[in-house]
């Protein structure tokens, strides 16, 4: 901290210019609540102060509460007591906002009798994707200010939208140049005094909220519309219904119910988890043995192998950075079709209204295509996305050991295969790294980067900034087959085909898979991927279910047949084929017929996972249990209220989980045997947090 307080006080004329000093984001910890509170009562009874601005220093207003603080007990005036200590002031008291006012920090601003923010600012109120809700009088004033409907669409959406915007809904009152918000807000702070505006406060206003009184319906509509995205979570009904109460209720017992409502969610299970991963996700880029002062080599010029569905996407998250990309193909019609791809990916976006027509053209501009791979040589990031074989492979990077320039970064995107074996077939495994998408990879968050035996720091160090630069979550892993998240995947699929061959039902597996949160079951996920990926009529063995299927052209949604028939819409049906299909080979192969549980389901395809992520660390293929969980969060829509399956573990306690492993060890052998990581932390009675 810079200054001996956090909040400086100064004065220009009359008014009171109040800057929050609690770097780096100016969080409504103790300190600063207390501080903002004594400046606030100074300011109010100086008899020469005719106004107060509350400005944020450093780079934001406020970013919002300290979440450190959750769950302990409370230091000092707490943030709902300050805010209405400020409004109650009988002086304007005007915000000054650059920056970012988030949570807390927004709230606070409300709570200020005007608003002032430059263009660039961005305002919100997040507090639903960390499995609570404005706790501080968010959800009764913000619905005041701009009417019910907004206000559902910023608190339960959770996204920040930028000054211009909150403007135009009338929660900020004026825009200052961005470079002299002080002077304009004092500025306004002088005007507003000396026309002696009534000091209105958001509490008292009436006409916003009429429309959730007159319209009562609008907030089961917007339940409708929004309930896929809201699945399973509590936190966004909260939202709602408070936001309900401030159109039903006095200010007073709004604020109360929203108080009783937040204290449910911020010590319940889904808040636990979700706090959980957003510290996660910050963990991911901490590398014990990459100092982050390692010096990253630069990437201005990309060249992508494959102009599939891979590669294409691959291509436009570096399109989309302003990155320079040359894309190589074999043939020109697959050139053709990747280009074609691309171009229509972004029209749609363009005819949403998400991407500018001009920008489809400046993205597309930066896009190069060649059938020479030669024209890769002055690449600083090659990236192989071709078909999983590794003698291609090898043989695309024994030709980019020649044609590479030197110190170029040599990237496979295999979501199997071992780095190391593809890095020795180049004279510099130092420069070989694994970038695994996950697809669609311009939309999918995650980026697997997989260190070799030989990769180079100052790699690492590039591969992980070079993934935040194209907006992904970049997990460090180790060499190993499937690496981490595909690892795990098989477990769950092995037993998702087990329970079939006993005689549960394909959808039933999927129901419970997609009941706990997940967005479908493995095998409505087979079908959507497509049951013909990696088999061939050719070396069919007719052994599975899915080599039946696919013999019977029965490929998945594409096909319009696959575990599930299809109609015209693609939705789907349960297929009586498939039950003739998985009894012939249940009989085939002798599988005894048993019923399950869906208890027994869930813990038969998942305890698995659990037990591959202590296989896992235990080898040292992943730094941090919670970075297990972030891969499973951002690449396979492992549900983020859950935490994780690592974390989930930890909340059922490991030896509950053991006991469980142990007993479907005794009747299905050692696909349950426990690893030695979890039978220790159970033993001592620890979680994945303890290590």
């Amino acid at each position: 901290m810079t200054d001996a307080t956090p909040v400086s006080e100064s004065r220009e004329g009359a008014v009171a210019v109040l800057t929050l000093q609690s770097p780096p984001v100016n969080a409504l910890g103790s300190a600063l609540r207390e501080g903002i509170r004594a400046a606030i009562e100074r300011a109010e009874a100086d008899p020469a102060v005719r106004a107060i601005v509350l400005i944020g220093g450093g780079r934001m207003f406020s970013a919002g509460a300290d979440i450190t603080e959750f769950g302990k007990p409370q230091s000092g005036i707490g943030l709902p007591d300050l805010l209405n200590r400020i409004e109650a002031v009988g002086k304007p008291v005007v915000a000054a906002i650059h920056g970012n006012a988030l949570g807390g920090g927004l709230e606070t601003a409300l709570a200020c009798h005007y608003r002032v923010a430059v263009p660039s600012a961005k305002v919100g109120l997040p507090e639903v994707k960390l499995g609570i809700l404005p706790g501080a009088g968010g959800t009764q004033r913000l619905p005041r200010i701009v009417g019910p409907r907004k206000a559902l669409e910023v608190i339960v959406g959770g996204a920040p939208i930028d000054a211009q915007q909150a403007a135009a809904m009338g929660l900020i009152d004026d825009l200052a140049p961005e470079e002299s918000l002080r002077a304009h807000a004092v500025a306004f702070a002088e005007r507003v005094a000396a026309e002696g505006r009534p000091l209105t406060k958001i509490r008292d206003r009436e006409d916003r909220i009429a429309e959730g009184r007159d319209d009562p319906g609008l907030f089961d509509a917007f339940r409708t519309e929004n309930a896929r995205r809201m699945r399973g979570f509590e936190a966004p009904e909260a939202c709602i219904a408070c936001i309900e109460a401030a159109c039903r209720l006095p200010f007073e017992q709004g604020l109360a119910f929203e108080r009783e409502q937040f204290l449910t969610l911020v010590s319940g299970e889904q808040s636990a988890a979700q706090r959980y991963v957003f510290f996660a996700e910050r963990q991911t880029a901490k590398i014990p043995d990459v100092p982050e002062t390692t010096p990253a080599r630069p990437v201005a010029k990309v060249g992508i192998i494959g102009a599939g569905t891979m590669g294409g996407g691959i291509a436009m998250n570096f399109l989309n950075a302003g990155l320079p990309v040359t894309i190589v193909e074999t043939k020109r019609e697959a050139l053709d079709r990747g280009l074609g791809t691309i171009r229509t990916n972004y029209e749609n976006t363009a005819r949403k209204g998400r991407l500018r027509p001009e920008d489809v053209e400046t993205r597309m501009g930066l896009l190069t295509d060649t059938l020479d791979l030669d024209a890769l040589k002055d690449c600083d990031l090659i990236i192989e996305a071709v078909f999983e074989d590794m003698a291609i492979k090898q043989e695309i990077f024994s030709k980019l050991d020649r044609i590479a320039k030197p110190g170029a970064i040599l990237a496979s995107n295999t979501s199997y295969l071992d780095i190391d074996a593809i890095a020795a077939a180049t004279g510099r495994p130092g420069d070989v790294i694994g970038l695994h998408f996950f697809s669609p990879a311009n939309v999918m968050r995650l980026l697997e980067v997989v260190r070799g035996a030989r990769t180079s720091q100052d790699v690492i160090a590039t591969a992980m900034q070079v993934g935040r630069r194209i907006g992904k979550i970049a997990v460090l892993v180790g060499v190993c087959h499937g690496f981490v998240g595909n690892r795990m995947l098989a477990q769950r699929q092995r037993e998702a085909n087990r329970l079939i061959l006993e005689g549960v039902k394909p959808w039933d597996v999927d129901r419970v898979i997609h009941d706990f949160g997940l967005p479908m079951g493995p095998f409505a996920m087979s079908d959507l991927a497509g049951l013909d990926i990696g088999w061939s009529r050719e070396t069919n063995r007719s052994e599975t279910v899915r080599d039946l299927l696919c013999e019977q052209d029965r490929r998945g949604q594409k096909t319009g047949a696959g575990f599930y028939d299809y109609d015209a819409k693609r939705n789907a049906t349960p297929s009586p084929v498939t039950e003739e299909i998985i009894a012939r080979v249940a009989a085939r192969q002798g599988v005894a017929q048993k019923p399950a549980s869906d208890q027994e389901i869930l813990e038969r395809c998942l305890y698995p996972m659990v037990n591959e992520g202590a296989k896992i660390l235990e080898e040292g293929k992943a730094i941090r249990a919670s970075d297990i969980d972030i891969v499973w969060i951002n690449g396979y829509g492992w549900p983020v209220y859950r935490g994780g399956p690592m974390f989930w573990a930890d909340g059922i306690g490991l030896r509950r989980v053991l006991e469980r492993l142990r007993a479907y060890e005794a009747l299905y052998g050692d696909a349950f045997k426990p690893s030695p990581l979890l039978e220790r932390l159970a033993a001592d009675g620890k979680g994945f947090k303890d290590l």
